[in-house]
């Protein structure tokens, strides 16, 4: 897994033992979503649908999805219900890039104030994770949702 915050972007990788059409799944079906990141979810994957996803009682992701093709690439605004990165005003781009057996699943978040870039790199490092952990079928067992 890597992590490179820089003075634009917040970019994450972790190699996933999967296909991109499997792990696309994880990022586009609400069900598959919840096992990986958050409690609950409602995604709406193509342009202007909505992508809410919440962490926990006090963490409530808002955006929508920017760009959604298939097997390749999710981009969507990001932000939190009630907290000062405000929904939609950030955006975050995950690629889906296959190696062989394997998938380099990369996410770059741009449009974070410089002072939460580091909480957000770490929080995405979390969840990548659990993604891939879950992606091959694994049982996370219950999520400790108390990032926020």
């Amino acid at each position: 897994m890597g992590v490179n915050v820089d003075a634009d972007a917040v970019v994450c990788e972790v190699t996933v033992d999967a296909t991109p059409e499997t792990i696309f799944g994880f990022l586009t079906d609400p069900a598959k979503i919840v096992r990986w990141m958050g409690a609950e979810a409602k995604l709406e994957p193509q342009p202007g649908g909505v992508y809410a996803v919440d962490i926990n009682d006090k963490a409530l992701m808002r955006g929508e999805f920017v760009e959604v093709q298939a097997n390749k690439r999710v981009v969507f605004t990001f932000g939190w219900e009630g907290q000062p990165i405000a929904p939609g005003s950030s955006t975050v781009q995950i690629d889906l890039e296959p190696r062989g057996k394997t998938t380099l699943v990369r996410l770059t978040h741009t449009g974070l104030p410089v002072p939460a870039r580091a909480d957000h790199a770490d929080g995405w490092n979390h969840y990548l994770a659990r993604l891939a952990i879950a992606v091959p079928g694994c049982d996370l067992g219950p999520h400790n949702n108390n990032l926020a």
